[in-house]
């Protein structure tokens, strides 16, 4: 319809985006100075429909930093206005803005009693990913829905890992073994509970301050006290993570008990591979069952230099997916876009390398022999 308009929101766009999110929604409104804030961050992507020179409709596309996910994260036609195709064509624009930033999946919520919307998302390819309990103000269930917008054609082999986010600032690691083992055995228990344990049996101290982070080995070494098996690449013989500290004292301790992990992790005849790990590595740990824990910095998340624990969840010619469990409340990232999260092979290559000594270091989980496992892959277009 040639009276239809779609282009990039204004500045001066901003009374009327608020005036359209009153009359569309009743509760979850974006405020003004969330609008305001969406128009002036770069990242996202606020597109506006005209109608006879009028705005009729709206869509705001989240772009995460570091990552190739697009979400959708708000759209609204005035009710006025609906039966024109207003949503279709919003949504493929979105699409399209999305592709021509590199954003390989566009993901979004609905609500689950909005059979319209619905039926629309899934006729233009998407598909169910999850569901979100008690999303809404109203106590109602999002469904969660996802479509691969850049190289649709690609399969992609994905492990069903379920999620499991950190509770604190500093306990990555617990958290995504807590990911590898619940995949591996999904009777397990997760809980925080048995974060802080994990977190307790695997820390060490590498940091000039705060609380101490989990090195390679103790992981390893936790996995392995709870019936796990696991095998470590570390790039260095060097102490990891060493080279953070200056105080001497607190160097004695990291290679104390970095020492003492080795030794026990000797006793189990648990390998230790002192090798640089490739992305050829992970592909076949992937294709074995096993489930992959790595380190990387945090830098291009949130322009930090911290060590900051992930699981590789598949893999494909373009990308390497993970789950993340740092929760990006400042960013809006959330657990519906840490999951199954889309990296470049060479971003992901510049991004799992950490400090001066530039260490490269993973973790392979796996069941026990002769245990029960479903971390069977499932194919995803």
């Amino acid at each position: 319809m040639s009276e239809l308009l779609i282009r990039p929101a204004e500045n001066h766009d901003l009374t009327r985006l608020v005036e359209l999110e009153n009359r569309c929604f009743e509760q979850d409104r974006l405020s003004r100075r969330s609008f305001r804030h969406f128009l002036h961050q770069g990242s996202h992507c606020v597109l506006v429909l005209e109608y006879r020179a009028q705005i009729i409709a709206y869509s705001l596309v989240l772009m995460h930093r570091g990552t190739q996910l697009a979400r959708l994260y708000s759209i609204a036609v005035h009710p006025d206005r609906r039966g024109l195709g207003a949503s279709r064509r919003l949504m493929e624009a979105s699409e399209k803005t999305g592709a021509e930033h590199g954003r390989v999946y566009m993901r979004l919520e609905v609500r689950k009693d909005n059979a319209v919307a619905i039926r629309l998302y899934q006729s233009m390819g998407y598909r169910p990913f999850g569901e979100y309990k008690d999303y809404y103000e109203d106590h109602t269930d999002a469904l969660r829905l996802q479509k691969r917008i850049l190289y649709p054609g690609t399969l992609t082999r994905l492990l069903p890992i379920p999620y499991y986010p950190q509770q604190t600032d500093y306990t990555c690691g617990p958290a995504a073994l807590i990911m590898a083992m619940s995949s591996l055995r999904p009777a397990r228990a997760s809980d925080m509970t048995e974060e802080l344990r994990i977190w307790r049996e695997a820390t060490t101290i590498y940091m000039m301050s705060g609380h101490g982070g989990c090195s390679p080995v103790g992981l390893a070494l936790a996995a392995l006290q709870r019936g796990f098996q696991a095998s470590v690449w570390l790039s260095t013989r060097d102490t990891p993570f060493v080279d953070s500290v200056r105080d001497v004292k607190k160097k004695q301790v990291i290679e104390l008990v970095h020492q003492d992990y080795l030794q026990q992790l000797a006793q189990h005849d648990v390998p230790i591979h002192y090798a640089t790990i490739t992305q050829n590595d992970l592909e076949q740990m992937l294709a074995q069952g096993h489930i992959p824990l790595v380190l990387i910095s945090t830098y291009r998340f949130d322009y930090k230099k911290e060590p900051h624990w992930v699981v590789v969840s598949g893999m494909d010619e373009h990308f390497i997916y993970i789950h993340d469990p740092w929760i990006y409340a400042s960013d809006h990232r959330f657990a519906l876009d840490n999951q199954y999260l889309p990296i470049k092979r060479s971003s992901f290559d510049r991004m799992s390398q950490f400090g001066q000594m530039r260490l490269r270091t993973a973790i392979a989980i796996s069941a026990d022999a002769g245990a029960d496992t479903d971390a069977t892959a499932q194919t995803a277009v």
